[in-house]
């Protein structure tokens, strides 16, 4: 072997090691088979939706996904299901964990683990052409609609007892709908006098509707979205913890931040249910 073929095996293999040794970290079935399966939930842009020309998995949370296979040296199964069976997928280990836009809430460490990824909260939204709500308290003594399947309807209520309840105001009425599309849906037929989703989706809805709604407000609530992984399978916690704080300290998490405009919602180092890890 000549001195400069050396020279470039040993590049190689250097640039090689923090795939190999993360691999190393991964649970012997998925590092035999090189595949880590994810349930996600394809409904949620700008996290995870379908490209509306080509069908195609999109998204903040695919974009990160694809960024820790690559530090893990692992292909990605996307496996889409109903938001409700989400969590039993997991528990059944028909996937290895859930990355899609899911709130790591205590009741949920109660069977699963999270690396807590991306700061949320509620966030109210009017119609732009509804004058007569200009500040949260203006939704005292008015519906609001949100998804059911989320912890929004609850995140409200909380919020309602304690600003507008507390404040001898009516309280706001939750109506749940199958999802924010259809809550967007109904509060343009004016069925609902406003509505509430993730602070990290509703720049993006506003984009894509320009001038059809506006922000009423700051989010509340404090939530994070984590990548969710069962008690059982702490190997692979771990593991996608390594990638993700590497793609931390690289920049390739700011630059995918960046992409989906969610500057505002990043965070600045990880965490596992709620603790941050140095």
């Amino acid at each position: 072997m000549t001195t400069t073929l050396r020279r470039l095996t040993l590049v190689a293999l250097t640039a090689l090691a923090p795939a190999l040794a993360a691999a190393q970290a991964l649970p012997e079935r998925i590092a035999k088979t090189k595949v880590i399966k994810i349930a996600v939930n394809a409904i949620y842009p700008p996290m995870e939706f379908k490209d509306p020309e080509t069908a195609k998995l999109i998204g903040f949370d695919v974009d990160l996904g694809n960024a820790l296979a690559k530090e893990l040296g692992v292909t990605l199964e996307w496996q889409e299901s109903a938001f409700e069976q989400l969590l039993p997928s997991l528990a059944t280990g028909r996937v290895d964990m859930i990355l899609s836009g899911l709130s790591d809430r205590p009741a949920r460490r109660e069977a699963s683990d999270f690396i807590d990824y991306l700061n949320s909260g509620v966030q109210f939204y009017v119609l732009a052409s509804n004058a007569g709500v200009s500040k949260p308290i203006d939704l005292c003594g008015k519906t609001v609609g949100t998804s059911r399947s989320t912890s929004f309807p609850a995140e409200i209520k909380t919020w309602s007892d304690a600003n507008c309840v507390a404040a001898g105001k009516p309280p706001i009425t939750v109506e749940g709908t199958s999802d924010n599309a259809a809550a967007r849906a109904q509060l343009k037929q004016d069925r609902f006098e406003g509505g509430a989703q993730g602070s990290e989706t509703v720049p993006y809805v506003m984009s894509q509707e320009a001038g059809v709604y506006k922000a009423i407000g700051t989010p509340f609530g404090g939530l994070q979205q984590g990548i969710a992984f069962t008690k059982a399978d702490a190997q692979l916690r771990d593991a996608v913890l390594a990638a993700f704080k590497k793609l931390l300290a690289n920049g390739s998490y700011a630059a995918i931040v960046a992409k989906w405009n969610l500057q505002s919602s990043a965070v600045k180092q990880a965490a596992v249910n709620g603790v941050p890890v140095p």
